[in-house]
């Protein structure tokens, strides 16, 4: 009995339930996808017969691009090319009509074209991606003729030449590359098109079919292009990332290249990882996945590099000599025989030390990076003992140009995690959070990469001055040396600066360093995250944060290396929680340090000093606007010292015009909104009644403006009012800081003047995708009770739109008034610093701490 469509779907369910069975119970997923193939291959030829049977012996039914490879995974599509003689007639075309409405029916995702052989040599020479998906066709069904005229008519003979062939192909790797930032590290990588990954793979096949006819990897042994073990590397991560991929598809339940947060915890758990003491599963995952894909890169490189020599370069060169060891031909560096690293291990470092001092060397040639990987095993201890070694080592980091690429592609080649073997730990490991978006390798490149472009005149324009501080450096190779070690130690359990001090220390004695700089390169490792928590969680305002972070510098120099290795740190973690506030934070921070040190540590900078500096600044700059000393000092007997320390002349002058100019007895209040000067940042000031606690109403509008608080001080004045300002910036920054936003952020804060405690903006905005994959639990502390008498208490949380207004409400409902909010979002986490007080202006005493802590907890573990 013939079987119904509805038959064929539940065949296709239950065999697509066997191979999802025995992909989990550990079978070679190298069989079940080519398996996978064979079955879709037997299901369509049955349908081709069955709807079209006047059609089979004269029209080709053909399976294309990656199912013409023979490769399907659960939910991968079928692309198939219905290849006609001639154009057919009504009655043909809907015989094709209805085999290609069965195969939707049957429940396969069908791509499908129909073309003659005419169309197919059009459309190929017209389009590359067609021209690479009719290159991995083969005939189903049909008559075997007619393919063969096909496969003729899109040849290297007739269209897209080998050497055009490559080219092209070549620029649309890169182009690719660059969709996913030329990093296969994204926290989330997708392991089809980022680099690395299975694009990259396939990229080697169609090359080596277009030029040497190749159906296999394993025929480019034959043609000397891969060793049996390069074969082997290629193919062990191939089949590892169709595991992944055929893990996703299943997971999913469709077509899902994307390595998400969503599914990462998900995909290790399948893929049978479990947590280890200081390494959970899923980075156990995932840095495999980063090292396979980085092999794959080098891969990738070495036979596009080989292939780039075979098809396009003059194979009868002339090479230029460099030295014994090095000749250059084609423009690509090459050892003058295979023997050279064995004979001179040394030479492994040397290699990078030419390409920096011979700039229009275009490259390695593809001969040498596969001596260099068979020559790794030449990096012993012995090696990196070796004086000689040390010197080749340190000329690289104190090169005039080149310092990161040379860096990079030591990495790239698998020497710089041998010649620094705590480094090769870090290579591929990821920290399952948000806040770091890169592997520690990866990230670590990046620091010292940022820091190189300060030492370069040409990106003067970028941090001007960082790039000032550091262009008058003696010594900048102890900055490099202090980011390649500042997270070296991560993974290892323990406090990763004290374990990264010790190993830099260690390596800059063995490489000659002086004891002085083998200190200083240890200390930034160890304090490398100092500045950075400073700024952001302490109130630098205060002379007394100065006073006490400039005696832990202890001087200048170290203060300038501090504040150069912080800012390429920051910038090289997550590019897209950098702003111009943390930068100004930090370049605040620094300056107000330098002025301690120049005063010196034994005579720290005082209070009444500060005050009075400051006020003489804003009264010049009040006076030259127009206003006289009696309207100044009007507004000022508002203000209290707190005020004057905790903000900026700038600031007070913007105020003070502001409050001179308005009806300071308004029993609504008052406010204004403006840019932050400098900054892509907006500052507004609250002038309201004490008693209206406005703080959990303007960060929910904030909040639902698509904004984020980073700082919020709230003063109380003499006269029962309080003049409270917020910094806050986009979360997206594309959003474009016109009047027409400054006004309508101006109009909604205006509605916290006349709302009611229970008439909160209602904060919409949903939690970011991402973010909802982690869990992290509430935690309180009270930290100290500062100098001028209020509790500063951490709190840490799960961001979220709307934390802020809760947290401001829970302060209300316990009679807390903040003075100051220091706000920091380190990925899926908020660590925000309050200073408070009750709301007599005294400390809390411990049963209130206890109160006000198990009201936050309650309130921001909840999840409904």
């Amino acid at each position: 009995m013939a079987q119904t469509i509805a038959d064929r779907r539940a065949e296709l369910e239950s065999a697509d339930q066997d191979l999802k069975s025995r992909f989990l119970a550990g079978e070679s997923v190298v069989r079940l996808v080519h398996e996978r193939a064979r079955r879709v291959d037997d299901l369509l030829r049955d349908l081709w017969h069955e709807h079209a049977p006047a059609l089979v012996d004269t029209v080709a039914l053909v399976a294309v691009g990656g199912y013409g490879r023979g490769e399907l995974h659960p939910h991968s599509d079928v692309d198939i090319m219905l290849l006609l003689p001639t154009k057919l007639g009504r009655a043909d075309e809907e015989q094709l009509a209805a085999f290609v409405t069965s195969l939707w029916d049957a429940g396969l995702e069908i791509g499908h074209s129909v073309r003659t052989v005419e169309q197919c040599h059009d459309e190929a020479a017209a389009d590359l991606s067609v021209a690479t998906t009719l290159m991995e066709a083969r005939l189903l069904d049909g008559p075997p003729a007619l393919f063969h005229a096909m496969e003729d008519a899109v040849g290297p003979d007739r269209i897209w030449p080998s050497n055009r062939f490559f080219e092209e192909k070549r620029l649309e790797q890169i182009s690719r590359h660059h969709r996913y930032d030329d990093t296969a590290y994204n926290l989330e990588p997708n392991v089809k098109g980022s680099p690395g990954g299975l694009r990259d793979i396939q990229m080697i096949g169609w090359v080596a079919k277009r030029h040497f006819g190749c159906d296999t990897f394993r025929e480019l042994v034959d043609h000397e292009f891969l060793t049996p073990g390069q074969l082997r590397r290629l193919e062990e991560g191939q089949a590892f990332l169709w595991r992944v991929r055929f893990a996703l598809h299943v997971l999913t339940g469709r077509r899902e290249d994307r390595i998400l947060f969503d599914y990462q915890m998900k995909l290790a758990e399948m893929l049978g990882y479990e947590d280890a003491t200081y390494t959970l599963a899923v980075e156990q995952l995932m840095q495999k996945y980063y090292r396979t894909v980085m092999d794959l890169s080098r891969l990738n490189e070495m036979l596009l590099q080989l292939f780039e020599e075979a098809i396009l370069l003059d194979p009868n060169a002339e090479p230029v000599r460099l030295n014994e060891r090095f000749q250059v031909r084609n423009g690509f560096l090459e050892t003058v025989d295979r023997t050279v690293f064995r004979r001179d291990p040394s030479a492994l470092l040397e290699l990078f030390v030419l390409l920096q001092n011979h700039p229009d060397i275009r490259g390695v040639s593809a001969y040498t990076i596969g001596l260099i990987k068979r020559s790794l095993n030449l990096i012993d201890e012995e090696f990196r003992q070796n004086p000689r070694n040390h010197r080749l080592f340190l000329s690289i980091l104190r090169a005039p140009e080149g310092v990161t690429h040379e860096l990079r592609r030591m990495n790239l080649y698998g020497v710089l995690g041998l010649y620094l073997p705590a480094f090769g730990r870090i290579v591929g490991r990821m920290q399952y959070d948000l806040f770091h978006a890169y592997t520690v390798d990866e990230h670590t490149l990046f620091v010292v990469s940022n820091l190189r472009r300060f030492a370069l005149s040409r990106f003067d324009d970028e941090y001007p001055d960082c790039s000032r501080i550091m262009q008058q450096l003696e010594k900048p190779e102890i900055l490099y040396l202090a980011g390649l070690f500042h997270d070296i130690a991560k993974g290892r359990g323990g406090d990763h600066s004290e374990l990264g001090a010790v190993d830099a220390e260690s390596f800059c004695l063995e490489h000659g360093l002086g004891k002085y700089d083998a200190a200083t390169v240890a200390w930034l490792v160890r304090n490398h995250l100092i500045l950075s928590m400073t700024a952001q969680k302490k109130d630098i305002g205060d002379p007394d944060v100065i006073n006490e972070f400039a005696a832990l510098v202890g001087d200048q120099l170290h203060l300038d290396y501090l504040y150069l290795l912080t800012v390429a740190d920051v910038r090289g973690t997550n590019p897209k929680l950098w702003n111009s506030w943390k930068a100004s934070l930090f370049r605040d921070l620094y300056d107000l340090t330098s002025r301690a040190m120049r005063r010196g540590l034994e005579n720290p900078i005082d209070r009444e000093l500060l005050v009075s500096e400051t006020q003489e600044l804003a009264r010049d700059e009040l006076r030259a606007a127009g206003l006289d000393d009696a309207r100044i000092d009007a507004v000022w007997a508002l203000l209290d010292e707190d005020y004057f320390i905790r903000h900026k002349a700038n600031e007070i002058v913007w105020h003070t015009e502001w409050l001179a100019d308005s009806d300071t007895e308004s029993k609504v209040g008052l406010i204004d909104v403006r840019r932050k000067p400098g900054s892509d940042g907006v500052e507004a000031v609250l002038y309201t009644p004490q008693a209206r606690h406005t703080f959990a109403h303007a960060t929910a509008v904030v909040d639902e403006l698509g904004m984020t608080i980073v700082d919020a001080r709230i003063v109380p004045l003499q006269n029962g009012y309080s003049l409270d300002t917020y910094i806050f910036m986009e979360l997206d920054r594309r959003m474009e800081m016109d009047d027409a936003r400054i006004n309508k952020i101006r109009r909604m804060l205006t509605r916290v003047l006349t709302a009611d405690d229970h008439e909160v903006t209602k904060v919409t905005r949903a939690v970011p995708r991402q973010a909802r994959m982690f869990t992290t639990k509430t935690t309180v502390d009270f930290l100290r009770v500062s100098r001028q008498g209020k509790n500063v208490m951490e709190l840490v949380a799960a961001d979220r739109p709307g934390l802020l207004s809760k947290v401001g409400q829970v302060f209300l409902a316990h009679g807390v008034d903040i003075h100051t909010a220091k706000i920091m979002t380190i990925g899926e986490r908020a660590e925000d610093v309050f200073y408070i007080a009750d709301e007599s202006g005294a400390p809390l005493d411990a049963a209130a701490q206890d109160a006000l802590r198990s009201g936050l907890i309650e309130r921001l573990d909840d999840r409904n």
